[in-house]
């Protein structure tokens, strides 16, 4: 199934990295590590994962207090935005 990112999406994980960055190489690593890991999880099989109240599927990276939301759509998966847990919840819903 093809997954693809929102270019925000996209954005957001790599501010999310520059600032993992001014704390650390190794933590940065970690982060994309993790990234990549959810990306390949929401592929495998994105309707494992629960709807947030904006309608748009969640995955909860496991290590970092961040998730993704994304979107099914017959051509595959979009993911639209890349936010802080304690992030406003409506940050990112307008990408769609």
């Amino acid at each position: 199934m093809a997954l693809t990112f929102h270019p925000r999406a996209a954005l957001d994980a790599r501010a999310i990295a520059q600032k993992y960055a001014c704390v650390s190489e190794k933590l940065t690593k970690r982060f994309w590590a993790e990234v990549d890991l959810a990306i390949d999880l929401i592929g495998a099989n994105p309707r494992r994962y629960h709807f947030d109240p904006s309608g748009l599927r969640r995955l909860n990276l496991k290590k970092f207090p961040y998730h993704l939301l994304f979107e099914e759509k017959s051509n595959g998966v979009r993911v639209i935005v890349i936010r802080h847990h304690h992030q406003n919840p409506s940050f990112g819903l307008r990408r769609r």
